[in-house]
């Protein structure tokens, strides 16, 4: 059983002469320290090899709104157009999205262009290193394509604001699913919340489980219960859509993506915290 919205590497390959694919390195680096954590555009990353006529997005500045409740906030509607409009994605276009680390920044571009309307883009499964993994190879020339006019039709029921979630809290009908490690889930999550850690989505070779393997995590939290909507989070709504991403594959698509996630909802120290 194929999982949707995933592309393989060969694939892919197969369809590099294709006039109207449109290949994105979505790659962000995001690490961790005693200081914190430290966040880094994936541009240099992309220069050192790229996928042939890979381009780049900018998900730290073109793809993502300053004026948000918290880092990393989704792109308006207007500036989402432009930047991908700018990288040659047009709306009558196949997009297939890439990143080089763990797949979660490819996902979140994945998760804008469906909040935006826009479902004809694919997830190369595994990455970057699925592709240098079956032996193709790499560029380090910048890609360029024509600019081209996307249109956008946002949907509002595929995001989540602080507010949204607070108002639900108490909502029977609405399932908080938290995509991070079992430990930060252990250290602090929003009340009711369930796990599903976006690591356990992925086998070793950084490449989505199986529908039946990604049906079990899910299905022993209840978010597969049609009783209830999903809602994603994690700690800056990033590892959160790859669980909507696993989610949509097996059929819901009633999936929304708390945004703002731990950074908005810890931002107010009054916001309660379940811990253990």
């Amino acid at each position: 059983m194929t999982t949707p919205h995933l592309i393989t590497a060969d694939v892919l390959h197969s369809r590099l002469d294709d006039s109207a694919l449109r290949i994105i390195d979505a790659t962000v680096h995001l690490s961790f320290d005693d200081d914190g954590p430290h966040i880094e555009s994936g541009r240099q990353t992309y220069l050192d090899g790229h996928i042939p006529g890979a381009v780049f997005a900018d998900q730290l500045g073109a793809l993502s709104d300053p004026a948000g409740e918290a880092p990393f906030a989704a792109a308006t509607s207007e500036q989402f157009a432009a930047a991908v409009g700018a990288l040659g994605v047009a709306n009558d276009t196949t997009v297939v999205v890439y990143d080089t680390t763990n797949n979660i920044w490819a996902t979140r571009l994945w998760w804008q262009f469906g909040l935006e309307g826009f479902d004809n883009v694919l997830v190369l499964d595994g990455g970057l290193r699925a592709w240098t993994d079956a032996g193709y190879p790499t560029y380090t020339d910048e890609s360029t394509n024509a600019p081209a006019t996307f249109v956008t039709h946002r949907r509002p029921e595929r995001i989540a604001s602080t507010d949204d979630v607070i108002a639900a809290l108490d909502d029977p009908k609405m399932l908080l699913v938290n995509a991070l490690d079992r430990d930060s889930f252990a250290g602090g999550r929003i009340p009711g919340s369930v796990n599903v850690p976006f690591p356990e989505l992925l086998d070793d070779t950084g490449k989505l489980k199986s529908l039946n393997e990604l049906r079990t995590l899910f299905d022993e939290t209840g978010a597969l219960d049609d009783a209830v909507r999903p809602v994603t989070y994690c700690g800056g709504g990033i590892a959160a859509t790859t669980a909507a991403f696993a989610l949509q594959a097996l059929g819901r698509n009633d999936v929304a993506v708390y945004d703002g996630s731990l950074n908005a909802w810890t931002a107010d120290p009054e916001r309660v915290l379940e811990k253990g």
